[in-house]
């Protein structure tokens, strides 16, 4: 027998993930989550769980992709370590909270969550704010325990959605003064620890103990892992695509066409 033609999707997927990571500075989750509610069922994945595997999938496929950003970032010096270090505790918490939430409530709710989160990502992506130009000098470095309290609500946010968190991070650490490139660094960090922490909490949920007939082989609880690593390959390729192209086209226009297909997504969702 032939692969079956929608597993070469997964990897496609992963490289329209890895170019929007690239070129629009998000990690395509939410592009993975309404995705992966299409084409989950075509493998055998039960319509009631389709939410649930759809958010711990593509949770555990942006541990990939966020740690190929961070490393990037790393090499650059655009990693702010003390914010990651007072984030980590509140994210790590958040993710496990958010995700065993999420665990508990229905897939058509949690649908129309990530449609009216859709509709909120469209309105902020329309009208971006003006990014600060990178420098030589240094940007301040958030610290304090009030980033431990607004780790925990990215983090739990994050792994509702099943995001890797840098939409909310990033305007986060911007508005402290923090340049784009470094907030856009410091956030993939921080996504390594969401999606780590989130896709656990869905992977150790209850369809681990007692697995879920709706849940086709090669799953680890909600997650379904050649899924997450087929969508990681194909991220962690493109996404220096994304990166070349974002310097030759409008950053304005890119963000306005995204912003009207999340529209669209939203009220499908909704």
């Amino acid at each position: 027998m032939g692969l079956d033609p929608v597993w070469l999707l997964f990897p496609l997927l992963g490289l329209v993930a890895g170019v929007l990571a690239g070129l629009l500075g998000i990690g395509g989750g939410v592009v993975l989550v309404v995705a992966l509610i299409a084409l989950l069922p075509a493998i055998g994945v039960a319509e009631a769980a389709v939410v649930h595997v759809a958010l711990a999938t593509s949770l555990a496929s942006i541990i990939i992709t966020a740690s190929a950003s961070a490393n990037a970032h790393r090499k650059r010096g655009s990693l702010l370590w003390p914010s990651v270090g007072w984030l980590a505790p509140g994210l790590v918490v958040g993710g496990i909270v958010g995700s065993r939430w999420a665990l508990g409530v229905e897939g058509d709710t949690l649908a129309t969550i990530i449609g009216g989160f859709c509709l909120l990502m469209a309105v902020r992506m329309a009208w971006p704010r003006p990014i600060r130009p990178a420098t030589l000098e240094p940007d301040p470095v958030p610290r304090g325990a009030w980033l431990l309290l607004a780790g925990t609500g990215i983090g739990a946010v994050s792994a509702v959605v099943g995001i890797g968190g840098g939409s909310l991070t990033v305007p986060l650490l911007a508005s402290r003064g923090v340049a784009m490139v470094r907030a856009v660094g410091t956030s993939s960090a921080c996504g390594v620890l969401i999606a780590i922490a989130s896709a656990a909490g869905y992977a150790l949920g209850p369809a681990a103990a007692a697995p879920d007939p709706g849940l086709p082989p090669g799953s680890i609880g909600f997650v379904h892992l050649p899924a997450a690593l087929g969508i990681g390959l194909g991220a962690w390729i493109a996404a220096p695509w994304g990166v070349r192209l974002a310097h030759r086209l409008s950053g304005v226009v890119l963000s306005r066409v995204f912003a009207l297909a999340l529209a669209v997504v939203g009220v499908v969702l909704l």
